[in-house]
Formats: structure tokens, C-alpha cells, sequence
């Protein structure tokens, strides 16, 4: 019996050692070949694919503000191979690397490539050059799609090839082809892509065999891939259309009709994109971020519609249901969006913020949910407010670079300068209000001021004492002990009664006649706050009297910084931000405020175009007549007269060149209050000269010679903002950059 044993012992291993060589075509050869090929090496490579494509659907972020790709994966561009097919033909043969080749594997993808390099290598049986192990088609598919993912497009157009030349009639042709064709558009050869295509499925699906469903599926939604790469959005609908058919592959079915929604909503073909995101809706094997984000896109196609009700219902259903939290910035947004279209202006800031405190809340989310705050706030004439929210948009926005907020960007910086021109109108107003009053109206006005200031005070000190006096009763009860009933052993009670006895006396000294009110409490760190009060200059009204200006000099420099703030904030709105209403308002107070000489034909003429516009005939009619009777000579009366006549120049070009440089040489000469005070006479006679832009730069150098750092720089962020585009004006963006770190 033992005998037999071995015998068919080493029959079985001389059967296997006899079953590893590849290079006899046997039955016993190919069938364990194959075998170790389908259960062993390919599994584990498949296994690991699995794994790396599934961490891709996981990990990949869906910017649903943009029109989605259709295939979901983030090509880094550096990564790319500046080598591209011409022709999307290879010779296939080096498909596979050498053992030498073959790196470590550091991601599933690298471990697929691995396994399928393992197989081709030891399980090929290229006999006669006839390929007699049936998996290794498998192997050298599945070495293309981890090529492919891990970006390496040429290698894995290689192998797709390999697998076609050699395998022609296998039952993964058609899905090689199909990748193959998805390889050649990563590489920009979407026309090879789509012939190789329209072949596979028009040609060969109509003369041949019917594809199935699957493969169908597959070939439109890459040929859909090809057209978008091409720009032919049409072509590009028409084979998303084809390939959500079958819906074979829910994920990638609610991604294509997505698309197909998103591009007929680019179209402003709001029906059709809203009968695709319904199909979402009603997809019972979407996924539920395409479902959601569908219901939000039928939202924004129909923001003022009468069907909004509805919409803002079924919006607060789904933010209701505790498995949309992922989904909560989104939606508030939307439900906020909603609200402010029906001028419920506090439930959209209401829901906005709430779309900001979501815990999944995106960056990309958070920036176009700050830039609807700030917008609002603008229009409310909020300034300060929205360009806190503004700024928010920069912090939090990933693209810098991105139209958008190269946009909001610019926005933040005219408001910066529009906020330093209010602030300064507003100080200079309220000190200027307070130098006119009576003296007795100004001891009424700051006693009134620090009557409001102790009462803050006193609050604030007692607050502090309680906070105390709490801190102290927890820390007591926790040491008082069970001695006895005394009141001086009970912690808890010994704490309320110093607490009480404090609020009546304060802290008093330990000695005698302490109830005295000449007896002045001690100082605590409880009645701190309180004692610094009462001690300093904050209550003391001579002070503040005193610190206001009397001197005529330095009233009238206030003057002048009001005015000349009020003439900015009018140009700032008109130019900038176009609120007409707002610059109105500043030039013609401005005009009640005795403005410089310098700038009552500019106001005037911003004012005729304001009016002009508004279409207020009697007011542009009272400007118009102003400028005519008298500033006669001037551009300004030339261009309302003859608005459509070439200008004809009041100075030639040389004497207003001579004219710089003689405040050029003053300059240098260290005069700059005189070139100020000469450039502001000579502005208003060169109004349509190409170099206003030097003598205002110039302006400004001069003002930062003998004027403190603000006004400095406001001088300069005039220059940069007036003159943003010119030689002068990125000079002066540069100067404000410095002198604002």
C-alpha cells in the first residue's frame, strides 16, 4: 500500500513539474496555466484595481459649479508625457516591461500593474507565436487600465494595442478598444478616438452583431468624453442621450445625465435641463450627491418661478432628512438663494450663515456663499461689512487665479479705498460738527457721553466681581468641610455674604470708622476696572473740550480732507460701482461745502453725465448751462457741445510736456508743497491731456514729502485707482503695496 502511495506520489509531482514548463503546448500546460493565471496572479491584480478605484469614487470631489467631467479623475498636468501619438497606433510589443523595468509597487494601481506584469511574464505561452494561455489577453487589459489610471497614457495605449493585434476575436475586444480610445483622448488625439468609436459603434454594431448593452453604454459615454474635448457640445449630448439608455452602470448614468442636465442649462434651455435632473431624481440607484444636487440645480434653473414654492418645500425636506448633512452647505445656500429672490432678505442671510457653519461645508461652497453676503451687504451700503466678506472669499478660495476672484478681488480693493474716504468724511465731519457747537452744547454733548461711559463701566466691573465672587464660592464649597454650623465654616455662605457686603460698601480697609464715605474702598481685582475708571481722563469732560481743534489752520485742513474725500466717494461710485444714487449724493453736498476751485468743473460734469443718464432733464439741463456759461473754454463745454467732434487740443503736447517739467524741477528742488498747491491749479486746464497721470503721481510724491503717511497714501490710492492701467498707476499699486505691510 505504501508502495502505491509513493508511486502515485511522485507521479503527481512529476505531472506538475512537467505542467509549469511554457513551452510545451499540452492540454495538462495551458490548463494550468490558465488556471494559475484566472485564480492566482490576475485575481490579486484585479483585487487591487478594485481597491484603487474605489479610493478614486471616494476621494474625488465633484465641483457641482462647473459642468461635472464625465469621467471622474484628476490628471495631474506636469505628470503628462509630452509625447503624443500621431495616429493612436503603436506596435504593441512592448507592451509588457522587463523584470529589470518593474518597480516596487507603492499604490493599488502599482500593485495591478505588478500582478498583470507577473502573469504575461511567467504564465505566457507564446508558442509558434500563438498565444495558448486564454487569460493573458486579461492580463495585458488589465496592465492598460492601471497604466492608464496611474497617468502613464502612451504604455497603456501599448498594451490596449497588443491585446487588438493578437487577439482580435477575444471577448474583450470591444472594451479594449473602448479604453484604448479613452487612453488617445487623455493625450488631446480625440479624433482618432472618435472614428476608432463611431466604428465600433455604428459600423460594426449595425453590419456585424449587436453590442451589448454594457459595452454600448461604455463606447457613448467615451465618445461623449471625445466631443466635449473637441467642443462639439451638440455631438456631445446627442451620445450622452444614447448612453443613459440602459443605465447599465448607475454611478456613471446619474454622472452622464448630470452633464446632459448642466449642458442644456448652459444652453438657457431650462425645460430640457429640468426633465434630465427629474430622471436623476426619480433614478432609484443614483447616488444620493447627484440626486441632491439635481433637486438644487432644478432650484437655480427656476429661481423666480411660481413653482419656488414647491421647490423651497422639497429643499427643506431634504435638509430635514439627517442623511443629507453631507449635502447641508449646499442646500441652505440654495433654500437662501431662494429667500433673497423673494426679498426675504434676514432668511437668506439667515440660511447663508447657516451654509457656512455646515460641518462639511466645502471651500468652493464657502466662497460663492461669502460673495452673496458681501453682495448684499453692498447693496444695503454696508461697505465695511461687505468687504469683511469679500476678503472672506479670498481666504478661503483655492484658485487665487480664477476670473471670479480675480473679480472679487479687485472689488475688496475699490472698497478698501471707499472705506478709507467714508471713515475719513466721517471723523472729519463729526470733529468739525463738535468745533462749531457753543462751548456749553459741548459740555452738554461729552457730559451725555460720560454719563453712557460709567454706566458701561459699572456694568462691566460688577461683571467681573461676579465672576469672582462665583470662582470663589466654587472653589469654597469644595473646601468646606462638616466642623459645624458656624457661618464662618460654611464655604458656600461665607462666599454670598462677602459677595453682598461688596456690593454695598466695595472693599473697604480694616480699620476703624470704615463706614465713612470719605473712606475710600480698596483696590481688587474685582473693583479694579472700576477704580482705573473713576481715576482717569475718561470721565473727565475739560479734557475732552479740550481736545478739540481750535485752530483755524487745522480746521480748514479738515475741511479740506472731507472734501476731498466726498469728491472721491462721488467719482468712486459713479466710475466704479456705478451707484449713481450714492454719487450724487456725495458731489452735491460737496457743493454746498464750498469745494476748491480745482474741482467744481469736474463735479459739475460728473454730475451733467449722471443726470444724463437717469434721463433727469432739469438737473442735466442746470449743469449743463454751468458749464457752458462758466468753463466755456474747457474740454468739458467742448464735448457737450460737439459730443461727436474729434477734440481739438487747448495746449499742444509740448507746452504741457514743458509745464511737467517745471514742476519736475521743483520737485527736485525739495519745493513740494508749491508743486501740490501748482499741480492742483493746472489739472483742471489739461482734463483730456495724456499725461495727467504723471502730474497726479508726481502730486502724490510731493504730498508724501511734507504730509504724514495717510494722506500719503490716499493720494497714491487715487493715482492707482484712477490710473489703474497706466504706467503711473501700476507705479502707485506697487507704492500702496509697500505702504500697507
Amino acid at each position: 500500500m505504501k508502495y502505491i502511495q509513493k508511486i502515485i506520489g511522485i507521479g503527481v509531482i512529476f505531472t506538475v513539474v512537467f505542467a509549469c514548463s511554457t513551452k510545451k503546448d499540452t492540454v495538462i500546460n495551458r490548463n494550468y496555466h490558465a488556471l494559475t493565471t484566472k485564480f492566482n496572479v490576475l485575481f490579486n491584480g484585479k483585487e487591487a484595481f478594485k481597491i484603487g478605484l474605489k479610493a478614486i469614487n471616494e476621494t474625488y470631489e465633484d465641483n457641482f459649479w462647473k459642468q461635472l467631467p464625465i469621467e471622474p479623475l484628476a490628471f495631474k498636468e506636469e505628470v503628462l508625457l509630452t509625447e503624443k501619438p500621431k495616429s493612436g497606433q503603436f506596435s504593441g510589443f512592448d507592451a509588457a516591461p522587463s523584470k529589470k523595468e518593474t518597480a516596487k509597487a507603492t499604490s493599488p494601481f502599482d500593485r495591478a500593474e505588478e500582478k498583470a506584469v507577473k502573469a504575461i511574464q511567467k504564465h505566457s505561452m507564446n508558442i509558434f507565436e500563438k498565444e495558448r494561455n486564454r487569460q493573458i489577453d486579461d492580463a495585458y487589459l488589465l496592465l492598460g487600465k492601471a497604466r492608464y489610471y496611474s497617468q502613464r497614457f502612451i504604455p497603456a495605449i501599448e498594451a490596449f494595442n497588443y491585446v487588438i493585434e493578437n487577439y482580435p476575436d477575444a471577448s474583450l475586444i470591444n472594451e479594449t478598444k473602448i479604453w484604448r480610445a479613452k487612453a488617445n483622448i487623455r493625450l488631446d488625439n480625440e479624433r482618432f478616438a472618435i472614428e476608432s468609436l463611431k466604428y465600433l459603434l455604428i459600423i460594426k454594431d449595425t453590419l456585424e452583431a449587436d453590442l451589448p448593452d454594457e459595452i454600448r453604454e461604455r463606447g457613448y459615454t467615451a465618445l461623449a468624453m471625445a466631443y466635449v474635448q473637441s467642443d462639439s457640445l451638440q455631438k456631445a449630448k446627442e451620445s450622452l442621450i444614447k448612453a443613459t439608455k440602459t443605465n447599465k452602470n448607475a454611478v456613471q448614468a446619474a454622472r452622464n445625465l448630470f452633464v446632459l442636465g448642466q449642458m442644456y442649462a448652459s444652453e438657457n434651455k431650462p425645460d430640457s435641463a429640468t426633465t434630465v435632473f427629474k430622471k436623476i431624481v426619480n433614478f432609484r440607484k443614483a447616488p444620493d450627491k447627484f440626486k441632491i444636487h439635481a433637486q438644487i440645480a432644478i432650484a437655480k434653473n427656476f429661481p423666480k418661478d411660481s413653482s419656488s414654492v414647491s421647490l423651497h418645500k422639497t429643499l427643506r425636506k431634504l435638509i430635514k432628512n439627517r442623511d443629507n448633512r453631507p449635502y447641508l452647505d449646499a442646500l441652505y445656500y440654495q433654500v437662501g438663494v431662494l429667500e433673497e429672490y423673494k426679498d426675504s432678505i434676514s432668511l437668506a442671510v439667515e440660511n447663508y450663515n447657516k451654509s457656512l457653519r455646515a460641518k462639511n461645508a466645502k471651500p468652493t461652497q464657502k466662497t460663492y456663499t461669502y460673495e452673496r453676503l458681501g453682495n448684499l451687504y453692498f447693496k444695503n451700503n454696508e461697505f465695511q461689512l461687505a468687504s469683511s466678506y469679500y476678503d472672506s472669499v479670498l481666504q478661503v478660495a483655492e484658485n487665487k487665479t480664477a476670473l471670479r476672484i480675480r473679480r472679487v478681488k479687485r472689488k475688496f480693493k475699490n472698497l478698501a479705498a471707499l472705506i478709507a474716504y467714508e471713515k475719513t468724511v466721517k471723523t472729519n465731519d463729526s470733529i468739525l460738527k463738535l468745533a462749531a457747537m457753543p462751548l456749553e452744547n459741548q459740555k452738554a454733548y461729552f457730559q451725555e457721553y460720560v454719563n453712557v461711559l460709567k454706566k458701561k463701566d459699572e456694568a462691566a466691573a460688577q461683571q467681573k466681581l461676579n465672576q469672582l465672587a462665583f470662582g470663589s464660592s466654587f472653589g469654597n464649597s469644595l473646601q468646606s468641610t462638616s466642623k459645624g454650623e458656624w457661618y464662618f465654616y460654611n464655604g458656600q455662605s461665607l462666599s454670598f455674604g462677602k459677595t453682598n457686603f461688596q456690593k454695598t460698601w466695595n472693599n473697604r480697609a480694616l480699620e476703624d470708622n470704615w463706614r465713612w464715605a470719605s473712606k475710600r474702598a480698596m483696590s481688587t481685582s474685582g473693583t479694579s476696572v472700576l477704580k482705573e475708571a473713576t481715576t482717569s481722563k475718561r470721565y473727565d469732560v475739560p479734557s475732552y473740550i479740550a481736545s478739540i481743534p481750535t485752530d483755524k489752520i487745522i480746521i480748514d485742513s479738515l475741511k479740506i480732507g472731507r472734501n476731498q474725500g466726498l469728491y472721491e466717494l462721488g467719482l468712486i461710485y459713479k466710475q466704479q460701482f456705478v451707484n449713481l444714487p450714492l454719487s450724487i449724493e456725495k458731489l452735491e453736498r460737496l457743493l454746498t461745502l464750498n469745494p476748491a476751485e480745482n474741482q467744481l468743473l469736474s463735479i459739475y460734469y460728473n454730475l451733467y453725465q449722471i443726470f444724463s443718464t437717469v434721463k433727469n432733464k432739469p438737473k442735466e439741463t442746470y449743469y449743463k448751462n454751468k458749464i457752458l456759461t462758466d468753463y466755456a473754454d474747457t474740454k468739458f463745454a467742448q464735448l457737450i457741445q460737439f459730443p461727436n467732434q474729434k477734440l481739438t487740443s487747448e495746449k499742444s503736447l509740448s507746452d504741457i510736456e514743458k509745464t511737467y517739467k517745471e514742476m519736475y524741477y521743483l520737485y527736485k528742488e525739495e519745493l513740494f508743497e508749491e508743486v501740490a498747491q501748482k499741480i492742483d491749479e493746472i489739472l483742471p486746464k489739461i482734463q483730456n491731456s495724456i499725461l495727467i497721470p504723471k502730474f497726479e503721481l508726481l502730486k502724490a510724491y510731493s504730498l508724501g514729502k511734507y504730509m504724514n503717511k495717510d494722506a500719503y497714501l490716499k493720494a497714491m490710492q487715487f493715482v492707482a485707482l484712477r490710473y489703474g492701467n497706466s504706467e503711473e498707476g501700476k507705479k502707485a499699486k506697487q507704492i500702496v503695496a509697500q505702504l500697507r505691510k
